[in-house]
């Protein structure tokens, strides 16, 4: 039964993870957006995208951390 759970618990991660990939596409596209409508410009652009990068990074870091630790509380109790 732990080891379903812990089967369950990476799949539930792996979907939170897509999640916050298509939010971070969303956001890249929102950026081209603006750029072709020359609301910002392409250094603007870039350095939002990098921005947008740094958060999606530190989100799945954050996922991967709680999925972890949520598997070994799982597997010792």
């Amino acid at each position: 039964r732990r080891s379903e759970l812990k089967k369950l618990i990476k799949s539930i991660g792996e979907k939170c993870k897509v999640s916050i990939r298509n939010i971070r596409r969303e956001a890249n596209e929102d950026l081209k957006k603006l750029l072709k409508s020359r609301e910002i410009s392409e250094d603007e652009e870039k350095s939002y995208e990098k921005k947008v990068q740094i958060i999606t990074d530190d989100h799945i870091k954050s996922v991967d951390n709680k999925v972890s630790s949520k598997e070994k509380e799982i597997m010792t109790i």
